[in-house]
């Protein structure tokens, strides 16, 4: 997906995000990703989800997919 233009989101809290994250990478936290869902999809491309270990990242992608969107679970940010 990185390949492909993927949007890279980091669920971490913006603390977290200060502390170090991929180049490029939008923060948008777990929590508020309900609310941030017209944002997400406007960006018309594939996301990776990324936190600190690939927990919250799974539920990110979980809640993505079922709402339409294409996504994969990136797990730790370190790991791109």
């Amino acid at each position: 997906m990185m390949n492909a233009g993927a949007a890279v989101i980091d669920v971490r809290t913006p603390m977290e995000f200060d502390g170090g994250h991929y180049n490029g990478s939008i923060n948008i936290p777990l929590d508020q990703l309900p609310y941030e869902l017209d944002r997400i999809k406007g960006m018309q491309k594939p996301i990776v989800v990324v936190c600190r270990s690939g927990a919250r990242s799974g539920r990110a992608a979980g809640f993505l997919s079922q709402n339409g969107l294409e996504v994969e679970n990136g797990g730790p940010w370190t790991a791109l």
